[in-house]
C-alpha cells in the first residue's frame, strides 16, 4: 500500500488568523507538524495543501512538499480530497496543521490498522482519559466504542453516563482510578481509503454533525464503521494565543511529545 499524509494548512482561523505560520521557537507552526508527520515509518510521501502562497512559500523554503487547493473547500477533509483526486495513493491520512506536538507513532499507528483490519474503510485515534477537567470539557471530544474497537459515539457531553454519579459528581482530580478505563477522549487525526474517502465528502451533512458541530458523525449517522485505534500518546491542538504560548513553553523545556504516563502538559 501506499500511504499518503496530507496537511490541509488554512491560512485563515476565526480565532487565531495565520496560525500555521505562528512562530514557535524559532520555526513555523507547520514546520513542526510536517517534520513530525515526516518521521513517521509508515509514510511514504507528506504533503501540505494550502490555499495561500505564503504558506506554500514557507513550506517549500524548510524543504517540503506543498499544493494549492481551492480556498473555497468546506473544511480539511474536502482540501485533502482534492489533493487525493491527482495522486496515485491506496491510504490517506488526515493530520492537523495546528497539531505541532504530534507523535510519529500516532501516524504509523493510523497507517497500520489497515494492514490487519483489512475491511476498515476509515480510523481515527482515541486515549484514555486520566484527568477530572477533560471528561467535562465540552471541548474534549469523548468517544464510546464497541468490543471490536469501532466508534459508536462522539459527543461533546459525558459519554458514557454513569448512573448515580452523573455530571457533577464525577471523581475529583485526586481520585483519578475511577477516571481510568471509563472515559475515552478523541483525537482528530484520520486515516481513509481512497475511495472512502471521495464517498465521505459526498455525503450530506448530517443532523447530528450539525447539532454537535462534529464532522465525524456524519459517517456514523449514515451508516458506515469507524475504526479507532487507542493510543498512548496525546497531542494539543492551537486554537488560541494561550495554546500558542503553552505550546512554545512545552517545546522549551525540550517535551516532544507528550504521554499519558505522567500528562506533561
Amino acid at each position: 500500500m501506499k500511504i499518503v499524509a496530507v496537511i490541509p494548512a488554512r491560512w485563515h482561523s476565526t480565532r487565531l488568523k495565520g496560525k500555521v505560520l505562528a512562530d514557535i521557537n524559532g520555526k513555523p507552526m507547520i514546520q513542526h507538524v510536517w517534520e513530525r508527520v515526516s518521521r513517521a515509518h509508515e509514510v511514504d510521501e507528506v504533503i501540505v495543501a494550502v490555499d495561500k502562497e505564503r504558506v506554500l512559500k514557507v513550506v517549500e523554503s524548510f524543504g517540503g512538499k506543498a499544493v494549492f487547493t481551492s480556498p473555497e473547500q468546506p473544511s480539511g477533509t474536502d482540501r485533502i480530497a482534492e489533493v487525493a483526486s491527482t495522486v496515485d495513493a491506496d491510504i490517506f491520512i488526515n493530520v492537523q496543521a495546528d497539531e505541532p506536538l504530534i507523535h510519529p507513532f500516532m501516524v504509523d499507528e493510523l497507517a497500520q490498522v489497515f494492514e490487519y483490519e483489512r475491511n476498515v474503510q476509515i480510523a481515527t485515534l482515541v486515549k484514555r482519559i486520566h484527568r477530572r477537567e477533560e471528561v467535562i470539557d465540552a471541548n474534549v471530544v469523548k468517544c464510546v466504542v464497541d468490543r471490536k474497537g469501532f466508534a459508536l459515539y462522539f459527543s461533546r457531553s459525558l459519554i458514557p453516563y454513569i448512573c448515580g454519579k452523573g455530571l457533577n459528581k464525577v471523581p475529583a482530580e485526586s481520585d483519578p482510578g475511577d477516571i481510568s478505563g471509563r472515559y475515552f477522549k478523541h483525537i482528530g487525526l484520520y486515516s481513509y481509503t481512497k475511495d472512502f474517502l471521495f464517498t465521505y465528502t459526498n455525503l450530506p451533512k448530517s443532523t447530528l454533525e450539525i447539532a454537535e458541530k462534529l464532522e465525524q458523525l456524519r459517517v456514523l449517522e449514515h451508516g458506515y464503521k469507524i475504526k479507532t485505534v487507542e493510543t498512548r500518546y496525546d497531542t494539543m491542538g492551537v486554537d488560541t494565543q494561550e495554546d500558542l504560548e503553552k505550546v512554545r513553553e512545552i517545546l522549551k523545556q525540550g517535551q516532544e511529545h507528550l504521554e499519558v504516563i505522567g500528562e506533561q502538559a
